[in-house]
């Protein structure tokens, strides 16, 4: 009995101690598998900066046209989509009262031109009269001068007052003919402002357009639109459309590389074509709730192909390098002040090392410090990877290719 009881002891030891050794060369050969990861070169190449940004196209200009004057629509040259012309008669009002403003300003001229010429007589009439009252005076007050007490005192100084009475009849003469020019001269700027009334009564295009909304008909009253508070109804709509604006909203970040003349290249996905454009404007004042800057490209459009409302896509260049440190995007690990890649040496071993960053593109980011040319990055998962791991590397075939280890 106490014999098989240690035969069973001693089968258990062996078997315990077998499967020990066993389970000590299965981890021994665990650790010996090195982990394989995507890897690439950290090349020399050319960099362009640039983003792609979104827009919608507007006309260069479009004004709601008004008129000036009060009246009916006596006819309307043109309708929607009509090409005009600057200076172009788009309509004609009918103002029945302007008729009666010309014909009494034009008798109050005729009037105001009687009155003159009755005070320019009068003037002269009393200027005839005081010189004969003068002439009277002149000659008794030589007569009293060379034959003293012959003439009365009382004589001398009658015809003195009605000499000084005279002088003084003309001057008033005189002042009723000045008012009475300046009546004319009022009743004739009253008449150049009633024909220039008059010519309100023709509407034209002020610049060259298209007519994009026609909002009155023959006969429509049409309210005079002199001021923003009234409600007065346009005639049509005109809208410069050889010329567009896209207006970019560029981020904060790219706010400073922007400049004005740059030529870019605007893709109109809904035409499959590509038109060339120009930064002719920004506003220099970020939108607080977006952070971007308005920044306008003036597009060419001579045939009309390009509708206002299209949108367009803008490649903004900003800024370009010239053979600097590269890698793909995957390389790298982090964003801002943590950013860093995984560094394979020539052991096979891992090192995590900081890195600065330049430019970004689709393909290639621009490492500024932290790496040299010919560096091995793991590229793509990292999860798992730190300092010091062995690791098997093989090509990365979607950018920079690696060479493995």
């Amino acid at each position: 009995m106490m014999k098989g009881h240690l035969a069973c002891l001693i089968v258990f030891a062996l078997f315990t101690s077998a499967c020990s050794k066993q389970e000590q060369s299965v981890n021994a050969s665990a650790a010996n598998v090195e982990t394989s990861v995507a890897a690439v070169r950290v090349t020399r190449t050319d960099l362009t900066g640039s983003i792609t940004l979104t827009g919608e196209f507007i006309p260069f200009q479009e004004v709601d046209v008004m008129a000036k004057v009060a009246g009916y629509i006596r006819k309307m040259n043109v309708d929607v989509g009509d090409r005009v012309h600057q200076g172009q008669v788009l309509a004609t009002l009918e103002v029945p009262e302007m008729e009666n403003d010309m014909a009494r300003a034009s008798a109050g001229i005729d009037q105001a031109n009687a009155e003159a010429v009755r005070a320019e007589d009068d003037v002269h009439r009393l200027e005839s009269a005081q010189e004969m009252t003068h002439l009277s005076l002149t000659r008794i007050q030589n007569v009293a001068q060379r034959e003293p007490g012959l003439v009365p005192q009382q004589e001398v100084d009658e015809v003195k007052a009605h000499d000084l009475q005279a002088e003084a009849q003309v001057s008033a003469a005189k002042s009723n003919l000045a008012a009475a020019r300046e009546r004319v001269r009022v009743m004739r700027a009253e008449e150049a402002r009633i024909k220039t009334m008059q010519n309100y009564q023709i509407i034209t295009a002020p610049f060259e357009g298209v007519v994009t909304k026609r909002y009155a008909n023959t006969g429509a009253m049409i309210q005079a639109g002199t001021a923003s508070q009234t409600q007065a109804m346009p005639v049509v709509r005109v809208s410069q459309n050889n010329l567009l604006r896209l207006i970019l909203p560029v981020p904060e970040s790219s706010v400073p590389q922007v400049s004005i003349a740059r030529e870019v290249s605007v893709r109109v996905p809904t035409l499959n074509r590509t038109f060339t454009g120009r930064v002719a404007r920004f506003t220099d004042k970020l939108q607080l709730s977006t952070r971007t800057m308005d920044t306008e490209v003036d597009v060419p459009n001579p045939s009309l192909s390009l509708i206002p409302g299209m949108y367009a896509e803008v490649d903004l260049q900003l800024q370009a390098h010239q053979g600097v440190l590269t890698a793909p995007p995957d390389a790298i690990d982090g964003t801002g002040a943590n950013t860093r890649v995984f560094m394979v040496d020539s052991q096979n071993t891992i090192h995590i090392v900081p890195v600065q960053l330049g430019i970004e593109t689709a393909r290639n980011v621009e490492i500024r410090q932290g790496v040299k040319e010919g560096d091995l990055l793991v590229a793509g998962r990292r999860a798992g990877l730190k300092e010091g791991d062995r690791v098997r590397t093989v090509a990365a075939n979607f950018l920079n290719p690696g060479r493995g280890n």
